[in-house]
């Protein structure tokens, strides 16, 4: 019997991923369906569903579950259960009015030009998008990519129960990385795992996560440095670098059978806390028992303090999840200790200056972050060897030379210092 934590809300994972004589049938009725376009955010949280992720959700959100979600965190439909950010499917005015109540649709992915799955409408709903985005994002500003993401959609939303049958592209573009919950589970089970403790990447892993993955080794059976191969904002380094920078810093500088690299197919929010709570939603139905929150969790920008993505978790019920969070403070590498260290072990309080050829000048703490080595890398600037081990380096290094064009990183970021 496995001793790793159950999936949310449930005995067992829920995946709505259709195989085999199903799947083709069910693509048989699609092609005689009305298609339902689909955004990537919509496709990805299609996905998501498919592969049992987003257990136990059945299908994009009611009114009163989307109503639920953003006010206190609970789905009405599935008896109160938390859940923090809306799963919802929108439509334009003209196409939703087309529907009759109960109706089949096919869900048409605008990027792909296929089918990713059916839905039976049960309810057409309209929402007050800023209230949501209020709620969700903290801010209701365009420059927010969540927000304009909201603000954007249809006007109407569709609710009702899915049937997938697609994972789109990932199981062919990421062999071996792209993994389904009971994939995962499947393998921290052979290896003995029942602790598991996830690390949230969307940026290439510099040494402080690499520092932050070691602790949760001391404290867990293993590792899962799970990163996001959905799609991410402009000026982002693309997942099949990322993918290949970890491998490369894993395999040297890792204990195998204590770390192992996945990939899931979310689109990035940037929703900070909020979207802390559903980084650790999901992680719990892959089967991890903790998630590490470190600075900025799943922030954009100045929207959210360092450290708000782990507060959230104090405000929530103690019993809305089985997962626990692993709170980590401010990490770097501190020249005076000659080694990294975060906030509360570094006694040496000055920042390191580094010049503009990669040089130390002086000065004790490193602060590293993914929008800092984005910006030296795309300027053609050395990168200081106490940022980031040098196969991760040359790596992305080479990504950058073959760029066609300099990458404009914004620094908006910057200043919190994203690292997650």
């Amino acid at each position: 019997m496995s001793k790793l934590v159950p999936p949310h809300g449930s005995t067992a994972l829920k995946p709505l991923l259709l195989e085999g004589k199903a799947r083709q049938e069910e693509l048989t009725k699609a092609a005689r369906l009305k298609k339902i376009p689909l955004t990537s955010r919509e496709t990805s949280d299609l996905i998501m569903m498919g592969i049992g992720a987003f257990t136990p959700l059945d299908g994009f959100m009611n009114r009163d579950d989307w109503k639920g979600c953003c006010a206190d965190f609970s789905l009405p439909s599935k008896g109160g259960l938390f859940w923090p950010v809306p799963i919802t499917l929108s439509a334009a005015d003209d196409l939703a009015r087309s529907i009759a109540p109960g109706e089949e649709v096919a869900l048409w992915d605008t990027e792909t030009q296929s089918v990713m799955g059916t839905m039976k409408v049960t309810e057409k709903y309209g929402i007050d998008k800023e209230y949501e985005c209020k709620q969700v994002f903290r801010t209701t500003d365009s420059a927010h990519p969540g927000v304009r993401k909201v603000m954007g959609q249809g006007p109407v939303n569709l609710a009702g129960p899915v049937r997938v049958v697609s994972e789109s592209y990932y199981p062919e573009m990421f062999p071996g990385i792209y993994q389904r919950p009971a994939e995962a589970r499947k393998i921290f089970k052979q290896r003995g795992w029942s602790t598991v403790a996830a690390l949230q990447l969307r940026n290439p892993m510099h040494n402080s996560h690499a520092y932050l993955a070691w602790i949760a080794i001391e404290i867990c059976d293993g590792v899962y440095i799970h990163q996001l191969i959905g799609k991410l904002k402009e000026g982002d380094i693309p997942a099949e670098v990322r993918v290949k920078a970890i491998d490369a810093l894993a395999g040297k500088y890792f204990r195998k059978d204590r770390v192992l690299q996945g990939g899931y197919p979310m689109e990035m929010r940037y929703a900070g806390p909020r979207e802390a709570l559903l980084h650790a939603v999901f992680r719990q139905n892959y089967g991890c028992s903790h998630l590490i929150v470190g600075r900025d969790h799943a922030g954009v920008g100045n929207y959210y303090g360092a450290f708000d993505s782990q507060k959230i978790f104090n405000e929530i019920p103690p019993n809305a999840l089985e997962l626990r969070p692993l709170p980590m403070d401010w990490t770097f590498y501190c020249y005076e200790c000659r080694s990294m260290a975060s906030m509360k072990t570094c006694p040496h309080e000055r920042e390191a200056v580094i010049d503009e050829n990669g040089q130390y000048q002086g000065g004790a703490r490193l602060l590293l972050s993914g929008t800092m080595l984005r910006k030296l890398l795309s300027e053609g600037k050395p990168v200081p060897p106490e940022f980031s081990k040098p196969e991760v380096i040359a790596i992305l290094k080479e990504y950058y030379d073959r760029l066609d064009r300099k990458v404009d990183v914004k620094l908006h970021g910057f200043a919190t210092g994203q690292t997650l």
